[in-house]
């Protein structure tokens, strides 16, 4: 499929739009022999669309490694003092946040996609990461510390006698966000209720995949439903259960389900398992979405390891989701959006058409 590439600046198409964004969506030249062309900007290796939109949210594998990290580091440490750096961070006033100067982190928590410092009088301390938010431990040497972030990037910092954690953000739009909570009540309305896909059973899986009849990629991602999963997780967890990402939870089959229940357990625990070898004792570094070792996600255009297809992509909104059409839908390309709406009757229909 040639695609001509309109002027970003100029064209009906790309108007409002970001560039990066602008040049994925694109005007056919010829529509008798359709071919989508790569994205790429300046010197950058061709990627998917999705990361020029910036950073993605850390999904149940990313956060339990954080945990990890901050029960060796501050679990048991005395928090000095909390520096707020953006006025945009703190999203609760009542209890104030100096209640928590001096006061040792006793637990650390998961609720959905937030981590959460507990403390005693039944304080806590909510740290929602969104997308760009990130974590990092910079310790204390000869009393000084070593190091740091940008400042630029710095929404907050909890300083220990022994180093300081740094809540940064790397993005304009301030999502990022942390607040204090007393007591479990308070700190369970925070909570969108989803299950823990880890130690849920089958019918309670089951029950919580067909509370209502959406596309699998929606249910696995909706944090009413399932705890921690977004969309790279998502993606990996279809293609390991070789499943359309578009099929509807009210039309599985009982041997669909548990390919799916299956592979959302054994793909979520081997990240975990992975991830936690990469960081060891260390505190994790490089949180994101897009790996190499990843099967379809983030790999668009590239061999899917099974069967050597090209991974393909719906991209929509600020989102993009990959699969592999000969493992997971019997070869159909699944209609995109923005270019199938454009080519119409051109647009491939199976992956020996592309």
């Amino acid at each position: 499929m040639n695609l001509w590439l309109p002027d970003v600046n100029t064209s009906g198409l790309a108007r409002g739009m970001p560039n990066a964004a602008a040049r994925t969506f694109c005007a056919p030249r010829s529509l008798k022999s359709p071919r989508i062309l790569d994205v790429s900007l300046g010197d950058r290796r061709r990627q998917p669309f999705m990361r020029f939109w910036g950073w993605i949210v850390p999904e149940l594998p990313d956060l339990i490694v954080y945990m990890d990290a901050l029960r060796r580091y501050v679990v048991n440490h005395r928090v000095e003092r909390i520096a707020v750096r953006s006025p945009f961070v703190l999203r609760s006033v009542e209890p104030a946040l100096d209640v928590l100067f001096g006061r040792t982190v006793a637990t650390v928590e998961r609720l959905g996609k937030r981590l959460v410092l507990g403390f005693d009088a039944d304080l806590f301390l909510v740290i929602h990461l969104m997308i760009a938010g990130r974590l990092k431990w910079v310790a204390r040497r000869d009393g000084t510390p070593a190091r740091q972030p940008s400042p630029k990037l710095v929404l907050a910092t909890l300083e220990f006698e022994h180093g300081t954690l740094f809540f940064t953000e790397a993005s304009s739009k301030k999502r990022a966000s942390m607040r204090t909570v007393r007591g479990r009540e308070a700190l369970r309305a925070l909570d969108p209720g989803g299950i823990e896909p880890l130690s849920a059973t089958r019918e309670e899986f089951h029950d919580a995949l067909v509370r209502e009849n959406h596309t699998l990629k929606r249910a696995l991602t909706d944090p009413h439903l399932f705890s921690g999963i977004g969309n790279a997780y998502s993606d990996e967890i279809l293609h390991a259960a070789r499943l359309s990402p578009l099929k509807l939870t009210g039309s599985l089959g009982d041997d669909e389900f548990v390919r799916l229940y299956d592979a959302t357990r054994t793909t979520l625990q081997s990240w975990i398992d992975r991830l936690r070898e990469q960081t060891g004792d260390g505190f994790p570094e490089k949180v994101t979405a897009f790996r190499g070792e990843m099967a379809v996600h983030g790999r668009f255009r590239q061999p899917c390891p099974v069967c050597a297809a090209p991974v393909q992509r719906i991209v929509y909104a600020s989102n993009e989701c990959n699969y592999c059409a000969r493992c997971q839908t019997g070869g159909r390309v699944l209609a995109d959006r923005s270019l199938s709406r454009l080519l119409k009757g051109d647009w491939p229909r199976s992956i020996d058409d592309l």
